[in-house]
């Protein structure tokens, strides 16, 4: 019976891992042609093939620069972020048994905005200690904090422990979001008012290669983690107590799961900045598109959130001309419609 029932598990996995890397590699090449200045996807294609492969094809150095130094490492980036806040809403989502989970439930963000304005404003690190590494340090603070007020007024049954740690997380979000706000308002002169507010809406000017050996492996290792517990997942849809009685172990799992989320929503938030929508909306559409199975829906999910992202940083830099707009203000102008719009199918499915 357990083999009948890991087949189609694994002819699944392997279904999309045919799907996912032509489908990536065509977001990441739109994302390296596709800017302020148009490069052709053929000389995208010979630069990536010149720094990959040791081909000798002949590019502009400017050429050159802008897709490897300036356009590839952002996509990449942008794919890994994408896929990282999905894959972080579909183990919310399915661990709380809440459809409003998302990765900033647990204060992340407000904690990365709160470390981001410390280390810019307020001077702590002597200049030693970058944004992103402040941005990291206050989301694993934020996080530390909300499982601790989790862990003291949690308690008895699963579901009333689901609701606490929402409940604390939102507690966590205000006192992070108003320590932030007293912060600026107190310390901050105009210009770094400014710089912490673009920072606040997502921004992917600032990435470089460097970033890349970050949001790599923290997305793959969110990916590995989710394929490995696509079973708990299925199972943690119907609740604990039917997870606990089909042999999961349901307080490793909730912790190592919700945790690994955390990990990961805060690796991708000292990057790029505050990104909404992203683990909001694209686990519920792909949903309606391959299903409710974790099997099919965790691998769905990583890759619309990676060419989600990838286009809504296109966007961000063709929209306005001569403008590169927030690409937090593209996510959330597009996802905020197509929320409204899964309400709405989920409301008439029912």
């Amino acid at each position: 019976m357990m083999q009948a029932e890991a087949w189609p598990a694994a002819r699944q996995r392997l279904h999309w891992g045919w799907i996912a890397p032509p489908v990536l590699f065509a977001a990441l090449v739109a994302g390296a042609a596709i800017g302020e200045t148009r490069i052709p996807v053929a000389t995208v294609l010979q630069v990536l093939g010149n720094k990959l492969f040791g081909t000798e094809y002949t590019v502009g150095r400017i050429d050159a620069g802008i897709v490897w130094d300036y356009r590839v490492s952002r996509a990449v980036v942008a794919a890994c972020c994408g896929a990282g806040l999905a894959l972080s809403g579909v183990v919310l989502q399915a661990l709380l048994r809440n459809a409003l989970a998302d990765p900033y439930l647990l204060g992340i963000s407000a904690g990365a905005s709160t470390g981001a304005v410390v280390v810019t404003v307020a001077g702590v690190g002597a200049g030693v200690v970058s944004l992103s590494a402040g941005a990291f340090a206050g989301a694993a603070l934020a996080f530390l904090l909300v499982a601790a007020l989790a862990r003291a007024a949690g308690g008895g049954a699963s579901v009333q422990a689901a609701g606490v740690i929402v409940l604390a997380g939102i507690a966590g979000s205000q006192l992070f979001n108003a320590l932030t706000a007293f912060i600026i308002a107190k310390s901050a002169n105009a210009e770094q008012a400014r710089v912490i507010m673009f920072w606040l809406m997502g921004n992917l000017s600032g990435v470089r290669w460097e970033d890349v050996w970050l949001a790599v492996p923290a997305a793959l290792l969110g990916l590995g983690a989710c394929l490995w517990h696509v079973r708990a997942l299925d199972a943690f849809t119907f609740g604990a107590d039917s997870a606990a009685s089909l042999g999961i172990a349901v307080r490793r799992v909730q912790v190592l799961l919700i945790g690994l989320a955390a990990l990961v929503t805060a690796a991708m938030v000292s990057m790029v900045g505050s990104i909404g929508f992203v683990g909001l909306v694209i686990p519920h559409a792909m949903r309606f598109v391959v299903g409710v199975r974790h099997a099919r829906l965790v691998p769905a999910s990583a890759l619309a959130g990676a060419v989600f992202l990838i286009a809504s940083d296109i966007l961000s830099r063709v929209l306005v001309p001569g403008q590169v707009l927030r690409i937090g203000v593209i996510t959330e102008l597009v996802g905020a419609p197509a929320f409204a719009l899964t309400l709405v199918r989920g409301r008439a499915a029912r």
